[in-house]
């Protein structure tokens, strides 16, 4: 019989998660993005004109979750969607002024976000904690079963 402790690591991991993306919904809608652009935006920003497969890739998302992501980008001016120079098939993201100029905003709120989160942390907890998330990731994208 399941005992409601047995859920606990998923009820705390639900909750921070919840918390963290009512923050920083908050911290990034003063900039208009919406929580979650701002990773769209950080690969752009390291390689602008990816096309949403390949930000996709390195996110480690779903293609049609960029795209839809995208979509609203480029209807808030953030981006723009051009013809690939060499498969028309494709589109590349590029940044507009707008987006490209959000980058020092959105990486303050991105820091600002981090010390929020893990204020009253020591170094090594905070050390302790990335790795033991780190190792979740490991052990849910490995795929293996019970």
């Amino acid at each position: 019989m399941t005992k409601p402790e047995d859920n606990a690591f998923q009820a705390a991991f639900w909750e921070a998660k919840r918390a963290l993306a009512v923050a920083s919904s908050a911290a990034f809608s003063c900039h208009g993005i919406h929580e979650g652009q701002q990773y769209v935006l950080s690969c752009l920003w390291e390689e602008d004109g990816l096309a949403p497969g390949e930000v996709a890739r390195r996110l480690g998302i779903a293609t049609p979750t960029v795209t839809r992501a995208a979509t609203r980008m480029e209807a808030a001016g953030l981006l723009r969607r051009e013809p690939h120079p060499s498969d028309r098939r494709l589109v590349r993201l590029v940044l507009t002024d707008k987006g490209r100029h959000l980058r020092a905003d959105v990486l303050r709120e991105m820091a600002g976000l981090d010390e929020r989160a893990l204020r009253g942390f020591t170094r090594a907890q905070r050390g302790a904690l990335l790795e033991a998330l780190e190792k979740v990731r490991h052990n849910l994208a490995s795929g293996g079963s019970r």
